[in-house]
């Protein structure tokens, strides 16, 4: 037998097959194991764990999710409440002032002014 990599999911389509060979067994009605991890009431009480670890994992995801949008959307409300701050800043002070360059602006005569360009003859 192979060795199993238990650090990977297994498929769905593994899991109801497992779960079709465990509504089979218990159809069987003198199935006696000689090993106690292959006794229904194991596989019963192995099913009940793994169903509680899916509804866990299902609902950490659901607040995952929900926590996720909200970090988002504070993101967004702080960049744009930024983004007024700097409206502001050139308001209240102008595009050329010091103020706006603090803020991260460029100040307006710091941009390089067009020249003409000659005709070449």
């Amino acid at each position: 037998m192979t060795t199993q990599n238990t650090n990977n999911r297994l498929a769905p389509s593994v899991l109801n097959a497992d779960q079709d060979i465990f509504e089979g067994l218990q159809t069987i009605t003198d199935y006696a194991p000689y090993r106690k991890e292959a006794s229904i009431s194991q596989i019963e009480q192995a099913q009940v764990e793994m169903l509680k670890s899916q509804k866990l994992e299902a609902q950490l995801k659901a607040q995952y999710r929900a926590a996720l949008d909200a970090a988002r959307q504070s993101e967004w409300m702080f960049h744009n409440t930024i983004l007024e701050a700097k409206n502001a800043v050139v308001a209240q002070f102008g595009a050329d002032s010091s103020e706006a360059q603090i803020v991260g602006l460029k100040k307006k005569s710091a941009y390089k002014r067009p020249v003409r360009q000659k005709k070449s003859a």
